[in-house]
């Protein structure tokens, strides 16, 4: 059966993949984030943990070695002795599967007790969350269904039963034989994971949300944050310039009547005190290079002005054009506002003039004045460039240090932090970047002790004392990585563009065929595997999802900038 349906697929690697996202994409229908009806798979194949509000289990004992066929966000096939497993989803809120001969099916809660059984029919009914999910089973099918009452629950399982789970897959995978050839097998491998990641990481329009939306990782992140949704477009723009532009339109949408956009929207209205990287207009312009639709741009312009004249109205004490961000007086996240969680750069708890912050502004201001002139808006183009250029000025005098040849964040004291971290390279995105300054910073990509690591770019260097594998304190981010790659490319260094390309393809790639996974983030060193590395305190060993979360798993960003730097690369080749 599998192979029939699979012919000329790319084969997912021998690995079950635990933790891997399996959902319903809102690129095939309606989602239902609020249900939470999204599973994750187990540490047994096939076992799935359901994230509904009271977790529950499906156990699938199949008896025997189970070979991955597909593993998918939507589309599981498995090869056994007894027979092959084929499991997909049918819609929002009912998974099918044809399973071996002789399986084994178990539906319980999390914490171990068995659903209720009653003719053929199981039920996990939740009456604090006012939920059910019902397992029926009819010879070698079965279906598993999501409602908010059990007879509901019962009702969509017994008509799951009459669908086809053959016919569902051939549905599902029918946008990935659109993708793009490559010329290297484990590059497509890579490249339809990728791709699978951001399918299940969309969502449709729900709640607050007008339009399609995208989250980090539908588990646990689950809702819509404003620099994740700007990275997951950049990669959204080489496969549906159309869905790109629904993802910020929805972050435009959630706009403030002062101006902010919350860095973290949920589908019920749910928000946020804080903001997030400003990266909004860079997003904008790049879709529009990919879709070529002026109208966007007229939605998005007053809403971007908005949106960065309140961050120079609520981010800048000193009126400089330095911007500050928001630090928060947990010590595991000092700082959720940059993005940079638990970077040493925050450890101190100052207000930092931030070399980030104002860089993402001062391009922000740029883009803004690109916009403004696609429009015809000369005056408002005109002033946006110059505000851009005085933001990108004060960057270059007042963080640059000549001495090390470095960009760092600036105290209230006027003294400059001496923390190397991946953001000082964040300049190079500026186009008037003085005289000889890539030179410099190049040459702390290739200083061993600090950023030429087995797996560049280290988030902080080598030699920071506090370096080690936990998030912002060491470890490689795809984002920064993206964000460099760019910026050296800008700047002519397309040598050291290649490398940190290359290395973020390969390590990406490798533990995906290792775990069958797209991970947060990755040891820049390369001595601890994702699982091991710390995530705000140490990691537990064994992944638990229940327990505690370290390096999410099937998460959006690495997957869609992994994705831009594969379609690249095939071009460049």
């Amino acid at each position: 059966m599998l192979d029939d349906i699979l012919k000329d697929f790319p084969a997912a690697p021998n690995v079950w993949g635990e933790g891997a996202l399996f959902a319903f994409s809102g690129m095939d229908g309606p989602t239902d984030a609020a249900s939470m009806f999204v599973a994750t798979l187990g540490e047994h194949p096939c076992d799935l943990l359901i994230h509904t509000p009271k977790q529950r289990v499906l156990e699938l004992g199949l008896g025997g070695e189970a070979r991955p066929r597909i593993i998918a966000g939507d589309v599981l096939g498995l090869q056994t002795d007894g027979g092959d497993l084929l499991m997909t989803f049918s819609c929002r809120h009912t998974i099918v599967a044809d399973v071996p001969a002789g399986a084994e099916v178990r539906l319980k809660y999390a914490d171990g007790t068995p659903a209720k059984q009653a003719a053929g029919t199981w039920v996990c009914y939740d009456d604090q969350a006012d939920d059910a999910v019902a397992l029926s089973l009819k010879g070698n099918r079965l279906a598993l269904s999501f409602a908010r009452s059990a007879q509901q629950a019962e009702q969509r399982a017994a008509e799951g039963l009459e669908i086809e789970p053959a016919a569902e897959a051939a549905k599902r995978l029918t946008a990935y034989r659109k993708l793009p050839a490559m010329s290297d097998p484990a590059r497509a491998r890579l490249l339809a994971k990728c791709f699978s990641v951001m399918r299940v990481n969309t969502l449709s329009a729900e709640g607050v949300m007008q339009q399609h939306w995208s989250t980090p990782d539908r588990v646990p992140h689950k809702d819509m944050w404003l620099w994740d949704s700007v990275f997951h477009s950049l990669g959204m723009n080489r496969f549906d310039a159309e869905l790109s532009w629904e993802f910020l339109k929805s972050m435009l949408d959630c706009q403030l009547p002062d101006g902010r956009i919350p860095g973290q929207v949920g589908v019920g209205g749910n928000e946020s005190l804080s903001t997030q990287p400003p990266l909004l207009a860079w997003g904008v312009w790049e879709n529009y290079l990919a879709l070529g639709r002026a109208d966007t741009l007229e939605y998005a312009l007053p809403r971007l002005e908005a949106y960065i004249e309140w961050d120079c109205a609520n981010r800048d004490s000193t009126g400089n054009g330095l911007l500050e961000w928001q630090i928060e007086s947990n010590p595991l996240c000092r700082s959720g506002e940059s993005g940079l969680d638990n970077s040493p750069r925050f450890d101190e708890g100052a207000d930092l003039e931030a070399v980030d912050f104002s860089v993402h502004a001062a391009r922000e201001m740029h883009f803004m004045s690109l916009i403004a002139a696609e429009l015809d808006l000369e005056d408002r183009a005109t002033e946006w460039q110059r505000r851009g250029e005085r933001v990108s000025a004060a960057v270059h005098d007042a963080l640059w240090c000549d001495e090390d040849g470095f960009y760092y964040d600036r105290k209230p004291s006027g003294e400059r932090t001496r923390i190397k971290a991946a953001t000082g390279f964040l300049p190079l995105l500026l186009e008037d970047l003085p005289a000889g300054r890539a030179e410099r910073l190049v040459e702390h990509l290739d200083n061993s002790d600090e950023f030429a690591t087995a797996f560049p770019v280290a988030s902080v260097a080598a030699s920071h004392p506090e370096f080690s594998t936990d998030m912002w304190r060491g470890p490689t981010w795809v984002n920064l990585n993206a964000m460099i790659v760019r910026g050296l490319r800008a700047h002519g260094r397309h040598q050291h563009a290649a490398r940190i390309a290359s290395a973020t393809m390969e390590h990406v790639g490798k533990y995906y065929q290792r775990y069958g996974v797209i991970f947060e983030y990755f040891d820049s060193v390369d001595r601890v595997p994702p699982p091991r590395c710390d995530r705000k305190g140490p990691s537990r060993g064994r992944y638990d999802i229940r327990e505690k979360v370290d390096s999410i798993r099937d998460y959006h960003w690495s997957a869609a900038l992994t994705a831009e730097m594969l379609l690249d690369s095939e071009q460049a080749d």
